[in-house]
């Protein structure tokens, strides 16, 4: 079975892809004529084909985009999410540039058989990397667990033995540190790491020492030179990277770019554009609605409709967040009187009645579609905090500015003003650091059946 990281793994799916779309094709239209019964579908003769030119062109179109998207990186696709998050994007673009093809050469060829090859090639591509998945989990092979241990007890190292043992997608086994004092999990000193390695037959060793340990990194490396084990480095400096560290071509010679964006040009434009998308797609609902609010908060509550307030957002630039006003005037002002670090409380007697059921059903969020537009903020991403309580954070905290603010967010769906205000951060680093386009969808669904329920809503 070929190892999923290899390139005769990549050239062995790019092969079968191809085969996959040949044959969706060949199915397609073998099964078009069947479709003739269907009122709306115009029929076509029993003899009903395609030009032969089509297959090379659209398997050529396919692969390339599925390249272009990165489907072959098995690295990059490594947990099932990220894959079919990768394989959707890729299907639907190959379809919108086989379509392309059609409109501007073939536009007699069926568009309900070039719907059904879509359906098929899309269904087909998936299922065997699904079927292969689950193969591979069960081959002798990957039920193997890769015997690690890691050199340096620090706090990157530590943070190494954490992704180890809670990742048990990763396959690898945990045997202990080496260090300098023998303490718990700490099997010997450096002196000691290569008797260590046999003995313990380790298969990989993380060096995780901070810089000034240079001299020893490079003796522990020299000790292992004959030894086949795999040796792996994390750089000191990766602990002051503000989200994320990457490796990038600077000048000629290759550094490590300690502010890495935590999503990359091709996630960043997707993002973009689907907030576009279904921004200016809800907006025409939403106005009827917005409209029946503001008439409502002018004649029971009166005063402003609309409630600005100034967030922090993406970097940490302040920007003015609009929500419909659902506290009585003046409430900035009654919020010192609030003996509550966290002021946003059930109980809390500057909200209207109009202001409870709009905060209840969440459509005092509605102006945010604005943000949206704007860019300023996200259907789905870390919340907008209040720059008074950016100003108490640790620095650990701040890497949760690295993506603009959302309107939803993994904090909302996981509980939302019932969570303490002190774990909003850690969910909303766990967002960034799991971030994918599937994950954006998942928040969005339950960000519906929340609402719907009402759940730690006020």
């Amino acid at each position: 079975m070929f190892r999923r990281f290899s390139v005769n793994f990549a050239v062995f799916s790019m092969i079968l892809d191809s085969a996959i779309i040949i044959g969706s094709l060949a199915l397609a239209v073998f099964l078009r004529p069947v479709l003739n019964d269907v009122g709306f579908i115009k029929s076509v003769g029993e003899e009903f084909s395609l030009p032969w030119e089509l297959y090379p062109i659209f398997t050529a179109i396919w692969i390339g985009v599925f390249l272009g998207v990165s489907v072959y990186d098995g690295r990059k696709n490594f947990k099932v999410v990220e894959e079919l998050s990768s394989l959707t994007w890729a299907v639907l673009l190959a379809a919108v540039a086989s379509a392309g093809v059609l409109y501007l050469s073939y536009r007699s060829v069926s568009r309900f058989m070039f719907l059904s090859f879509v359906i098929f090639a899309g269904l087909f591509v998936g299922s065997w990397r699904m079927i292969y998945r689950w193969r591979a989990r069960n081959h002798p092979y990957h039920r193997t667990r890769r015997r690690v241990v890691i050199a340096g007890t620090g706090q990157v190292g530590q943070l190494v033995k954490k992704q180890l043992v809670e990742n048990p997608l990763f396959r690898l086994n945990f045997i202990g540190f080496i260090g300098r004092e023998i303490e718990d999990e700490v099997l010997g000193g450096y002196h000691m790491v290569r008797p260590l390695i046999k003995e313990e037959a380790i298969d990989d060793i993380v060096i995780a020492l901070p810089g000034i340990d240079n001299q020893m990194i490079s003796e522990i490396v020299a000790n292992l030179i004959d030894i086949p084990i795999r040796i792996w480095v994390v750089p000191d400096s990766f602990s002051l990277a503000l989200h994320k560290a990457g490796i990038e071509e600077y000048a000629g010679i290759t550094m490590l770019d300690l502010r890495a964006s935590a999503l990359n040009d091709y996630q960043r434009m997707t993002k973009r554009a689907l907030d576009l998308l279904g921004a200016l797609l809800l907006l025409p609902l939403a106005v009827p609605v917005m409209i029946t609010i503001a008439l409502l908060i002018f004649i029971f509550d009166r005063g402003s409709i609309i409630f600005n307030q100034e967030r922090a957002g993406e970097n940490g630039n302040p920007f003015t967040m609009h929500k419909f006003r659902t506290m009585v005037v003046d409430a900035e002002k009654l919020r010192k009187n609030l003996q509550e670090e966290n002021h946003k409380r059930e109980e809390d007697p500057r909200i209207t009645p109009l202001g409870r059921i709009l905060r209840k059903t969440s459509l005092d969020e509605l102006p945010q579609l604005f943000n949206v537009i704007k860019g300023e903020m996200s259907f789905v991403g870390p919340r907008p905090e209040l720059p008074d309580l950016v100003d108490k954070y640790e620095p650990w905290q701040r890497a949760r500015f690295a993506v603009p603010p959302g309107i939803t967010g993994w904090w909302q769906v996981s509980g939302r003003s019932d969570r303490p205000m002190h774990l909003n951060t850690e969910d909303d680093l766990y967002y960034l650091n799991n971030y994918s386009l599937w994950l954006d969808l998942q928040i969005i669904v339950r960000t519906v059946w929340v609402v719907l329920t009402g759940k730690g809503a006020y």
